[in-house]
């Protein structure tokens, strides 16, 4: 089938498809979006389409995807417009944090116990802990990435250690 005679046959089917989008939403743009979206998904992968296929099932395939893909996209990033609860708790004084480290006891002990690490694990830790990525560790010190991966892993080990020591 040449692509013309494609194009051709899936205009034909056009107001099947959106008349078919009613089974997965009664919202009228929904639906023509919907539509919208599998024309044209097909016509952008009509090379995938096989000759012995039945076109209208196939449209309907790709309707029933686009469909549950953009169902789970939606899902993924729902967003409340119930503000009400975060305005209530931008008034109240946050008391699990602390917001000056300097004269905080565990900071203090946390320091102590960063700065008893080896040259070798403490660079790279404290790379990471200022924001570096892994391979921006790796290219600075000129070692392998997954060296890098293991000397912050050892000084976090060796900061719990001196910690529970404590």
């Amino acid at each position: 089938m040449s692509t013309h005679e494609f194009h051709h046959q899936i205009s034909n089917l056009h107001p099947v498809v959106r008349t078919f989008t009613r089974r997965f939403t009664s919202d009228r743009d929904e639906a023509l979006d919907l539509a919208q979206d599998t024309i044209l998904r097909a016509l952008t992968n009509s090379e995938k389409f096989r000759k012995d296929t039945n076109l209208q099932g196939w449209l309907f395939t790709i309707m029933r995807n686009t469909f549950i893909n953009s169902y789970h996209k939606g899902q993924r990033l729902k967003i409340s417009n119930d503000r009400s609860s975060e305005l209530a708790i931008m008034n109240v004084e946050d008391t699990y944090t602390f917001n000056g480290p300097a004269t905080n006891l565990e900071y203090s002990d946390i320091r102590k116990q960063v700065s008893t690490l080896r040259d070798e694990l403490l660079v790279p830790f404290e790379m990471y802990a200022s924001g570096y990525k892994y391979h921006e560790i790796a290219e600075h010190e000129n070692i392998p990435l997954g060296t890098v991966k293991n000397r912050i892993f050892q000084a976090r080990k060796e900061i719990q250690k001196g910690l529970a020591d404590y």
